[in-house]
């Protein structure tokens, strides 16, 4: 089993799901967010970035890519927080809180509900989310191998791994 990262480096993307799709997808993200960046001489906003992935995703609704996109960033304007994720034909679902994807769906939302409290800090936020990643983790035999933890602030982006058992 090889392990790496599905993170697409534009605002901060997650795609869990099918690797082969992932990459094809994650290849065409950043093909055209590029061109994007050309055109416009700017970098693209979060919910743009949202209202991409769910037309791509869309248009292949008949023939869908196997992947459930995790969208995050901050507003450029006002560094608020934007938050959201699709299913795997582009419906879009933005959320205030949290959002969770991937194969152990489930335990995710029962941690998540459980110790995710609005207003906590950076270290208070990688805490919660570290222990929801892992504790889910453990309660799904298809999970593992631990993860990648990014935690987006206006002026810097920290990214911590998380080793996690190996079965």
């Amino acid at each position: 089993k090889q392990w790496y990262q599905r993170r697409v480096a534009i605002t901060a993307g997650g795609l869990p799901g099918l690797a082969t799709d992932v990459m094809t997808f994650a290849n065409e993200l950043k093909f055209h967010t590029n061109l994007y960046n050309l055109s416009e001489n700017r970098e693209m906003a979060p919910r743009t970035f949202l209202s991409m992935v769910s037309n791509f995703l869309y248009k292949r609704r008949f023939g869908p890519y196997f992947i459930e996109p995790v969208v995050a960033g901050l507003d450029p304007k006002t560094d608020e927080p934007f938050i959201a994720s699709t299913d795997l034909i582009g419906c879009p679902m933005i959320t205030n809180d949290f959002v969770v994807a991937g194969t152990c769906l489930e335990q995710l939302y029962g941690m998540c509900e459980t110790l995710y409290q609005p207003d906590m800090d950076a270290d208070q936020l990688f805490e919660c989310i570290s222990q929801c990643l892992l504790n889910a983790q453990d309660r799904d035999a298809y999970s593992g191998w631990g993860g990648v933890v990014y935690v987006i602030e206006p002026n810097k982006i920290t990214k911590r791994e998380l080793k996690a058992r190996m079965d």
